[in-house]
């Protein structure tokens, strides 16, 4: 007899009204992304409010040698076989809406091994959120739209967002200008109600390399917003 399908199986839609999906990320910053991930979680609006998401930044205490492109890819499909296996275990499918997911953020900056990580990440079916010339621009396109080519510079984005107006009064209203350092801690304030506005940039900024197989090349170029809504299950924040 042919297995039931979710949709199709009373008894198992109803076990899947209230769902827990766990999601593990591996970043290739150590401040700015895992500080996103937990504003997110904590003030995005869900899509699917009964469902609960569980999310984990697997890598926060990995060296600085560990963060890279390929081996945060390598790092996440070794967790990915793990996860992979207990949700097999545990009776949950692939079609299911709390099949796990493995995620990897990282930038183009200098990498030289982008492609081979996007290869290995398609290959092993983990998760990729991309940003050239780095993660600064999805912050920046919370503020403006931004189509010009960075040349693959990251420190034209990063001053470009500590310029924007109110940015550093987000770390204190008599704060007048951020350090580097500081900047890279990610404030409520830089993020509540722009999350609309940043992803319709991002989308046509994506769409301006479409068919474009070569990743090295899309600048600029984000789609963090895929990990917000594709992962973290959310729609605004």
């Amino acid at each position: 007899m042919a297995r039931d399908k979710g949709r199709d199986n009373p008894a198992r839609a109803k076990r899947q009204r209230k769902l827990r999906r766990e999601v593990y990320v591996f970043t290739e910053g150590a401040v700015t992304e895992p500080g996103f991930v937990t504003f997110v979680t904590e003030n995005g609006t869900r899509k699917e409010p009964d469902h609960q998401i569980v999310c984990k930044v697997e890598n926060r205490s990995a060296p600085t040698k560990r963060r890279k492109p390929l081996t945060l890819v390598e790092d996440a499909v070794a967790k990915w076989h793990e996860v992979r296996r207990a949700a097999e275990k545990a009776g949950i499918e692939p079609d299911d809406w709390n099949w796990p997911q493995v995620w990897c953020l990282f930038d183009r900056d200098q990498h030289e091994d982008i492609p081979t990580a996007f290869s290995r990440a398609r290959r092993e079916k983990v998760h990729v959120a991309y940003s050239h010339p780095c993660f600064e621009l999805w912050r920046l396109l919370h503020y403006q739209n931004y189509t010009s080519n960075f040349g693959g510079v990251c420190d034209r984005a990063a001053d470009m967002l500590k310029q924007q107006p109110g940015f550093a009064q987000t770390y204190g209203p008599t704060i007048r200008s951020v350090s580097e350092e500081r900047a890279k801690h990610v404030m409520p304030g830089q993020l509540s109600g722009r999350y609309e506005t940043a992803q319709r940039h991002a989308e046509r900024l994506a769409r301006r390399h479409a068919g474009r197989q070569d990743q090295t090349g899309w600048d600029p170029y984000t789609d963090v917003w895929k990990f917000v809504e594709n992962g973290l299950d959310v729609s605004d924040y």
